[in-house]
């Protein structure tokens, strides 16, 4: 009988490296939000991956970065917490990108972490195949790496030999979830993320770092499939809220639009959804409305 491989596996590396579209490549569908903006991941994603003799537990963090607020030094932590008492650390970076001190920073916080580093060395869609060989030369040098694997998070190229590499690290164990579950995370938090990811895919400039969305009602009504769903964005400025609506209502309704569109995707259901924003003066300095919007970090 074989054996089965269960464990903890985080992912790292700077704002933008691709760490979430990793996640989102392996489980076939979207439960980290995507953007070209930084500090896209705010909270540790848990995914979960599950194959017949395997189950592999992914841990997506936000991108270390220097904070400017509390919710920065939030972001960093729940990333530092992350590393501790897994079984494999994937170090990513991308490929078409020189190794910089936010990199170096990074593999500096590793070098007392007793589980096995992988260097993942994302993005090799972007360069010509022949520099992948001699990159990965180059970074040996770099940090004492338990493996090198050249993937693309986008394409998929070399996602399944990351799967079978990180496998043969990982202990015998029990299934810690079962064979359905693919995140820890309750619908509310993936609804409101996806929220959330429609503003920065429209938003410039500083209303991206600005934005916390809550769910306030998530209900099926009794005589149809149709979910209702009220939602809250919250700014820290007038200003900010006065283009988040638009002129005429607009901008709002195009967020609303896309959201609702994948949001319908993810329940497979008709949805009714309505958004309200918020001023919420320097909320991201503000301990309480932290906690109250999930960011609290855990032991």
């Amino acid at each position: 009988m074989e054996i089965f491989r269960s464990g903890f596996i985080t992912i790292v590396g700077r704002p933008n490296s691709g760490k979430s579209t990793l996640i989102n490549q392996i489980l076939k569908q979207k439960v980290a939000i995507i953007s070209d903006k930084p500090q896209t991941t705010r909270n540790r994603i848990q995914a979960v991956y599950t194959t017949d003799h395997a189950q592999l537990i992914f841990i997506d963090t936000p991108g270390i970065h220097k904070p400017k607020s509390r919710l920065g030094e939030y972001m960093n932590e729940v990333a530092y917490q992350a590393v501790r008492h897994v079984d494999v650390v994937l170090f990513m970076l991308s490929a078409n990108e020189p190794l910089g001190k936010g990199d170096r920073y990074i593999l500096k916080q590793l070098e007392g972490t007793k589980a096995p580093v992988f260097l993942i060395l994302n993005k090799i869609d972007l360069i010509p195949k022949l520099e992948i060989l001699p990159l990965i030369d180059r970074y040996k040098e770099e940090f004492p790496f338990a493996e090198i694997v050249p993937i693309s998070a986008l394409t998929g190229d070399g996602v399944d030999e990351l799967l079978e590499t990180i496998i043969r690290y990982l202990p015998e164990g029990p299934k810690y979830y079962p064979d359905h579950v693919v995140t820890d995370h309750p619908e509310s938090f993936i609804i409101s993320e996806l929220i959330r990811e429609k503003v920065l895919l429209l938003t410039r400039e500083e209303i991206p770092h600005s934005v916390a969305v809550g769910i306030d009602q998530l209900s099926k009504r009794e005589d149809s499939e149709i979910v209702d769903i009220q939602a809250t964005i919250i700014v820290e400025r007038q200003s900010q809220k006065r283009i988040l609506i638009g002129k005429g209502g607009r901008m709002m309704k195009q967020i609303g639009t896309l959201a609702r569109q994948e949001i319908e995707q993810l329940l497979g259901s008709k949805v009714y959804l309505e958004l309200w924003v918020k001023v919420i003066k320097d909320w991201r300095n503000k301990q309480q409305v932290l906690a109250e919007y999930g960011y609290r970090p855990t032991e």
